[in-house]
């Protein structure tokens, strides 16, 4: 049976494949009440000179011009790491019912950490938040991600000084 764990495990492979383009590894999967997934996407900020090109953002534009609909009601958001503001002010617009997401994020995150946009009265729209699903393997992800660019850049300095 698919379950959370499943969906996140799916939305890791794609955080994966953004580290290994020296992207941040965020992936992202967006899964229809019927459990069939919409659409998937990771970072590619880097890639394509986009401060908006966040695996969240990505995977939105590809669900809503599949469905060909702005907005995606009934569907779930899975993400590695905790929604930031900029994602979840288009999560809430786009009027989704559950985001599932791995680690916080204690200073980005706009799920529950930082700010909790899908819990604010003052907005039009809530909506259900599931942290914590495969938690560890997703903060271990991007742990070493930035563990191993900060070895690099350590290494570059050292060597520009040779």
């Amino acid at each position: 049976m698919k379950n959370d764990t499943y969906y996140m495990n799916m939305a890791l492979e794609g955080a994966k494949k953004a580290g290994q383009k020296g992207e941040v590894p965020i992936g992202c999967v967006i899964v229809a009440e019927t459990g069939d997934v919409i659409s998937a996407a990771h970072n590619l900020t880097i890639s394509l000179s986009d401060p908006t090109a966040h695996a969240e953002i990505l995977a939105i534009r590809k669900a809503s011009k599949a469905l060909q609909n702005y907005r995606l009601p009934g569907m779930t958001l899975y993400a590695t790491i905790e929604p930031c503001i900029m994602c979840m002010g288009a999560i809430v617009h786009a009027r989704f019912s559950r985001v599932v997401f791995g680690a916080r994020d204690e200073k980005w995150g706009g799920a529950g950490s930082l700010y909790n946009l899908a819990d604010d009265s003052r907005l039009n729209h809530s909506l259900e938040v599931v942290p914590g699903v495969c938690a560890d393997e997703c903060r271990t992800l991007m742990q070493d991600f930035f563990r191993h660019r900060r070895r690099e850049q350590k290494e570059r300095k050292k060597n520009a000084l040779r």
